[in-house]
């Protein structure tokens, strides 16, 4: 069972795929996503015990070197961000949706797990810098009532938002846009 996420991100291409190998091999994790991002960076996720993720990340800043340019721990983690990193999410009702846009991606991380916990919601995908200038941004569904309160605790508590909003009824084009 994955109840930590722990992120690194650097900002070297090899380095980063160096310091995946370093941090798989340095704990019993799950690579939960290593890939480039924009602009030119590189970024490693894995998942697991809290004791493990922690391991795996000292082993991965140590690699790191001058490289790290953000990391984070989130233990306790909701059971919905890891197959939203993963783009695996299997939503089956949707309702109004939210989006949480922010700076950084370990903000959009931790953005999903605070709207996760906050509300009855649905997480659709944690998108991160890839084709987006290196931000990242949630997005979640559920009822507007739940969907309002998961996207103000993510503002509330989570720093570098760019913007967000909540759309009460969706198009049927946009949801599928989403999936």
């Amino acid at each position: 069972m994955n109840n930590a996420i722990g992120m690194v991100e650097l900002n070297s291409i090899a380095i980063g795929i160096e310091t995946c190998d370093f941090m798989v091999k340095a704990a019993q994790v799950d690579l939960l996503r290593a890939s480039t991002i924009c602009p030119g960076k590189y970024i490693v996720i894995v998942g697991g015990e809290v004791s493990a993720v922690q391991s795996s990340m000292k082993t991965g800043r140590a690699n790191a070197g001058p490289a790290l340019v953000d990391c984070l721990l989130l233990p306790n983690v909701h059971p919905q961000v890891a197959p939203a990193i993963a783009m695996t999410s299997q939503v089956r009702t949707f309702g109004a949706v939210g989006v949480l846009e922010f700076f950084s991606i370990a903000s959009a991380v931790k953005a999903a797990d605070v709207a996760a916990k906050a509300a009855d919601v649905s997480l659709i995908e944690v998108r991160m810098g890839l084709a987006v200038g290196g931000k990242g941004f949630v997005t979640l569904t559920g009822q507007v009532s739940a969907v309002r309160t998961a996207v103000a605790a993510a503002a509330a508590k989570v720093e570098l938002m760019v913007a967000s909003t909540v759309i009460p009824r969706p198009s049927p084009a946009l949801v599928q846009s989403l999936l």
